[in-house]
């Protein structure tokens, strides 16, 4: 699937990610993810993208974004909006799907090969763009949740598909233990993106 003289980039759906790592029980270690992908191929690029509740005094999303930061991934982030749907419950909203499908189109021409962590369908389109300008595309997401987390389209474009629940023993650590507000407030986080 790889080759070790190509040029790569990740560009990573955080919280589709974090959704698909959660159902199948176990925590992302970015370091580690990193390191795996450096290994595979010349690493040009790792982005991260993520909408960020910009209101709440703590978000629990916060420190990895720092983390990420400082530890060679390009962060890329937009506020998340909050608004009170029609039944009247608090939805926040933040769709990173364009940011991340216009620095991949940019970088295409720059890069052999670039691994979509996200099995968002649609991100079908951008594979196939991708693909008609020469670059390899694989996908990480999984299909041993359930419901599955990949949608079969994007699964079918993609080159390469790479099933998460066998990277778990590469780039896994097991699940922290969150409790009360905090587990909240992380949901919230996620349901931004």
């Amino acid at each position: 699937m790889f080759y070790r003289d190509e040029r790569l980039a990740l560009f990573i759906d955080g919280s589709n990610l974090y959704a698909a790592a959660k159902a199948l029980g176990f925590d992302i270690d970015y370091k580690l993810l990193r390191q795996e992908f450096m290994r595979r191929g010349k690493l040009l690029r790792a982005f991260y993208y993520t909408a960020l509740l910009e209101n709440d005094e703590y978000s629990p999303i916060r420190p990895l974004v720092d983390w990420l930061h400082y530890n060679g991934f390009s962060m890329v982030t937009k506020p998340a909006k909050e608004y009170t749907d029609s039944q009247g419950r608090r939805k926040v909203k933040g769709n990173m799907d364009i940011e991340l499908t216009v620095d991949a189109m940019e970088l295409a021409p720059k890069v052999d090969h670039i691994v979509l962590f996200s099995g968002d369908g649609d991100f079908r389109p951008l594979v196939e763009s991708l693909q008609r300008t020469g670059v390899r595309v694989s996908v990480v997401s999984t299909i041993r949740s359930q419901p599955p987390m990949i949608a079969d389209e994007l699964r079918r474009q993609a080159d390469n598909f790479i099933e998460l629940n066998e990277l778990k023993e590469v780039i896994g650590r097991p699940p922290r233990d969150r409790g009360g507000e905090e587990e909240r407030s992380e949901r919230r986080d996620q349901a931004a993106e």
